[in-house]
């Protein structure tokens, strides 16, 4: 009877029992399929980690990091090195390695840990040999008369040299001639004057890293003061043994990130002249005034400007006369020309020298009122300043009794 009546034959164990062996079979399958991926992932993550570690070390290996090797002696050809602002000590190892001043970056690391110097080092340009020791290599970094000497452009000063009476005053070009030398087997080779006034005179303005603000401007100038103004006053560090296109485009290049952080061409938008333009004025600034009176004289400039009026400005004359001096002659003021603003009215067509941030600063934003004359009446260089000709007249004939021209 058992057998007739079979547990088999029970619809509802003959329904459940295939169920529970494929929800078993299945289980196993998914188990097995996560082992596989865990198995696959852990192999990924093998091979990465080598490839890595194996490029990391490749990585160490070429940048001298991680090697120890150092050459003998004291070095053999000159070699150019550039240390910039920010650079560790592990960085300038493997910029030196890079040049093949060390034979490892690890030679000049171990080396700087007896010399506490090394951490002062200043961004600039450095004379260093190549096939260097690591303790040699630190020596001549921290050693002062290894790097080149920044250029320093004061305010004011002009591309070419000045002469005031037996003193020469030198210009941008013969200042950066200067820094253009370098030593090699024993023989000084500089840069000439006339080499680099060639190159600013000649080159494509694009070439020279002029600004797009002031291309259109540079074009049109003589060749001879295109470059005016663009150098603005710092400390440029320039690189010796270049060309003299690549030394000017530094310089250039350098001094357009000064004149952006001094607000051209940002800055210039609401003064209702074009970059450029607010250029020319703080160049006029710079030469007419002393400091403390820089906002006055850039409200002379926009008065006059605004009305039409000629500028009247001695500087300008001097400028194109290569001359210093304050005053100018009725021979000089009667000679037409574009930089005579007694007799052309409106701005010069370039910059008459380099501005300082602070004339930029005065260029795009004048003292206000209603000023229009000025004159030197104080022995310090201090201006005084007035609205009408008769105001102006008084002040200039005090200047003049009181000695100060």
């Amino acid at each position: 009877m058992s057998d007739d009546l079979g547990l088999f034959t029970d619809p509802e164990v003959d329904e459940r029992r295939p169920v529970k062996r494929e929800r078993r079979e299945s289980s196993a399958r998914d188990k097995a399929k996560k082992r596989k991926k865990t198995v696959l992932w852990l192999v990924v993550a093998l091979v990465l980690s080598v490839g890595l570690g194996g490029a990391y070390y490749g990585y160490r290996e070429l940048r001298g990091i991680g090697s120890y090797d150092d050459f003998p002696g004291s070095g053999e050809a000159d070699a150019i090195v550039e240390v910039q602002d920010g650079d560790v000590v592990s960085v300038i190892a493997s910029t030196l390695y890079d040049n093949g001043v060390v034979a490892s970056a690890r030679a000049f690391t171990e080396a700087s840990k007896t010399d506490q110097r090394v951490t002062s080092i200043q961004p600039g340009f450095y004379l260093m040999k190549t096939k260097m020791s690591g303790a040699q290599a630190v020596a001549k970094m921290v050693d002062p008369k290894t790097r080149v000497p920044a250029v320093q452009i004061v305010g004011g000063i002009k591309l070419t040299d000045i002469k005031v009476g037996d003193k020469i005053v030198k210009g941008i070009y013969s200042q950066l001639a200067d820094a253009s030398c370098t030593e090699k087997d024993g023989a000084k080779k500089c840069l000439t004057v006339d080499e680099i006034k060639a190159a600013a005179e000649q080159t494509d303005p694009v070439a020279l890293g002029v600004p797009d603000w002031a291309l259109a401007d540079v074009k049109r100038a003589e060749p001879e003061y295109r470059l005016e103004g663009l150098i603005m006053r710092g400390v440029y560090q320039v690189k010796p043994g270049v060309s003299a296109v690549e030394l000017i485009r530094s310089v250039i290049v350098s001094s357009a990130q000064k004149l952006a952080g001094a607000g051209i061409p940002g800055g210039t938008a609401n003064t209702g002249f074009r970059p450029y333009e607010v250029l020319v004025m703080a160049s006029l600034i710079e030469k007419e005034a002393i400091e403390k009176d820089f906002t006055k004289v850039s409200q002379v400039i926009y008065n006059r400007l605004k009305k039409p009026m000629a500028l009247q400005f001695d500087s300008t004359i001097n400028y194109k006369n290569n001359q210093p001096h304050i005053r100018t002659s009725d021979a000089d003021r009667d000679r037409p020309g574009p930089y005579n603003t007694y007799l052309t009215q409106g701005l010069t067509p370039t910059p008459i020298g380099s501005p300082s941030q602070q004339a930029i600063a005065a260029a795009m934003k004048p003292e206000g009122g209603d000023i229009l004359y000025f004159v030197k009446c104080q022995k310090d260089g201090t201006s005084c300043f007035a609205t009408t000709n008769e105001e102006h007249n008084a002040n200039d004939q005090k200047a003049q009794r009181d000695g100060v021209y």
